[in-house]
């Protein structure tokens, strides 16, 4: 009864304020509602958006985002943006140096030293919990073991002790060196072990006056990216504060003990001590975050003096105080978007791209021992060979077979841009020019008549597709293909099926599915994220298409990707994305189906908000009302 009057009110309160202007309700204090309460207020924890959209406003980075810009970087608490052509990026890409601001304030009234720089980026690799997103400075900061990037600094200990595989090895329980029930090593050996590596660590960095020197053991392209403001992981922490709240002090010989802790005895979990334009003012778990402008921020002052997020999971409630002016802005969900949509004090604003791709997949090697996914695994009309999309003008008949733009409209609603590669808008490297795939069936008959000298034409094939269980457009896409396949030869049958998240891990890591539909959301807005995932013979996907896929990556590939990583020069590196984006539509690696959009919602009055990709959540230090 009561959720039936709440909603009859919104709609009474609708027809109220259409064709009437508001005040501004509340113009010293900004308003965001949204659902899900944030996780930790602790960066080096923090890997959700959550937590990041808070972080966001208490700390500040070495260097941020221009505006837009998913590309240009601006300094920050940095001065410069490190760059070969300013000498600040040396020795082929493995120094670069910063020069650290001068006369920021942290909250507590402490000045910024080029130690905490230092210190901050160390307790992230050092601190190292599970599911966490120290891997990101671990991979750059350590030196290749095997030649792959380290994802955790256990496996550099593994390698001090002199274990074999030590990429094998995620935890320091797992190594078996500390007495039972502590972390107190059981021998000197051990013990000088995890100080030896941590100054492997250590001797990365340099200080020299104002000027903090960050040594690679090898060169790591993305490495800006990694730092910017928006990377929790990276935000700069006052180190003496840190000590006296009983977090790791920053030496050697003790950092294991902080290495990753269970959530509830983080000592910076509940509290904060930034450089960034708002403090922290008050915190009611599960309800509502306030925050106040701090006075002594070193940039420009935050136009309004509080914000507020608060966390309210029935939308008719956010709908009602965005609408009486108590919220500025809330979450609305894609199905009640046209509730606010023809609101004049309510903007909507559309077709913002996210970092994130989908695409279907061809498994280039099907496993074929007890896979009935290709059936009789033969060209006999009763399934497929395991080499099946191993066939270029199987992969091209494909790929003009999909619907894509009737996809868009009718699984996205129109919210979703076609890609064409998986270098997408956003993007350094990025091509509006690359050619893309649109669907024409006479094309995709012709190919099909094509394969196989005419003999998959004449005989058909069958064989099952697969998407995860739950995710309808992904079904709409896998059926899309399956109805089309049946329109151009009845012989052709493709079974569409879903299975648990579980489970199709497990079938297209062990190269089961012939054909399936997945995605890739971004970790850092550089192309390598999305280029050794994709194209990589050893990436995350490629590495999982079959043996005649990884030997075409081999040959065709991993010279690009890995110059891609390699060459620090922009341009260059622009030059080698729009290569593998050429080469994936030449030989029609993949079906690039989707890159979602965003949208975002609020009051008329509100001005300054911008949108970029990497920003978890709200820049409250732009806005004004």
């Amino acid at each position: 009864m009561k959720k039936t009057l709440a909603i009859l009110m919104a709609v009474l309160l609708v027809g109220a304020v259409v064709g009437m202007a508001q005040a501004v309700v509340n113009p010293n204090t900004l308003v965001e509602e949204t659902i899900g309460p944030f996780d930790s207020m602790d960066p080096a924890w923090s890997y959700d958006t959550a937590s990041g959209e808070v972080i966001w406003q208490l700390y500040d980075n070495l260097v941020q985002y221009d505006g837009t810009s998913t590309v240009n970087l601006i300094p920050m608490l940095s001065t410069n943006v490190p760059s070969v052509a300013d000498g600040t990026i040396l020795d082929n890409g493995t120094t670069y140096v910063f020069h650290i601001r001068q006369g920021v304030y942290f909250h507590n009234g402490d000045v910024l030293t080029p130690q905490d720089v230092v210190y901050s980026l160390e307790r992230t690799v050092i601190f190292d919990r599970s599911g966490g997103p120290s891997w990101m400075l671990a991979g750059p900061l350590f030196p290749m073991i095997d030649g792959q990037y380290v994802s955790t600094i256990v496996q550099v200990v593994a390698q001090e002790l002199g274990l074999s595989n030590p990429l094998n090895y995620t935890s320091l329980s797992s190594l078996s060196i500390f007495a039972t029930g502590t972390k107190n090593p059981l021998n000197d050996k051990y013990k000088q072990a995890l100080i030896d590596t941590f100054n492997l660590l250590a001797k990365d960095f340099e200080i020299k006056g104002n000027d903090v020197i960050i040594h690679l053991p090898q060169p790591y392209a993305p490495f800006l990216y990694i730092l910017a403001h928006g990377a929790n992981w990276s935000s700069i922490l006052d180190q003496k504060w840190c000590a006296d709240n009983n977090a790791w002090d920053g030496s050697a010989d003790s950092w294991w003990y902080y290495h990753n802790p269970v959530e509830s005895a983080d000592p910076l979990h509940s509290i904060e001590n930034g450089t960034g334009p708002y403090e922290l003012q008050y915190w009611i778990p599960g309800r509502e975050m306030s925050f106040v402008r701090f006075d002594h921020y070193w940039g420009k002052p935050a136009p309004v003096k509080y914000a507020i997020i608060k966390y309210v999971n029935e939308f008719t409630t956010r709908l009602l105080d965005l609408l009486s002016g108590q919220a500025d802005t809330i979450y609305v969900p894609i199905e009640n978007l046209s509730e606010v949509e023809n609101n004049p004090n309510v903007k909507v604003i559309k077709g913002l791209p996210t970092l994130e791709v989908d695409n279907i997949y061809f498994t280039w090697n099907i496993a074929a021992n007890g896979n009935p996914y290709i059936g009789s695994g033969k060209l006999d009309g009763n399934g497929i060979p395991p080499d099946f999309f191993s066939n270029l003008d199987v992969r091209k008949a494909f790929e003009y077979l999909f619907p894509y733009k009737q996809y868009i409209q009718q699984a996205w609603n129109n919210n979703a841009l076609q890609p064409n590669s998986c270098i997408i808008q956003g993007l350094l490297g990025y091509d509006p020019n690359i050619p893309m795939y649109e669907q024409n069936l006479a094309k995709a008959t012709e190919y099909f008549k094509k394969a196989y000298n005419g003999e998959l034409w004449e005989k058909g094939f069958k064989f099952t597709a697969v998407y995860n269980s739950g995710n309808t457009t992904r079904q709409i896409a896998m059926q899309a293909l399956s109805n089309y396949a049946r329109q151009i030869n009845p012989k052709f049958q493709i079974t569409v099926v879903s299975e648990l998240w579980s489970n199709f891990l497990n079938d297209y890591l062990a190269e089961k599915l012939p054909m399936y539909m997945m995605g890739w959301l971004a970790d850092y807005p550089d192309p390598y994220d999305f280029a050794d995932a994709y194209f990589a013979s050893t990436g995350a996907y490629g590495s999982a298409l079959g043996q005649n896929f990884i030997t075409f990556a081999q040959t065709n590939l991993d010279p690009l990707v890995n110059e891609l990583i390699t060459d620090v020069v922009p341009a260059q590196r622009a030059a080698i994305a729009e290569k593998l984006s050429m080469i994936s539509y030449d030989n029609a690696l993949y079906i690039w189906t989707d890159q979602p959009e965003a949208y975002w919602v609020e009051r008329t009055w509100l001005k300054g908000w911008y949108y970029n990709a990497m920003m978890p959540g709200i820049d409250f230090h732009a806005l004004s009302k």
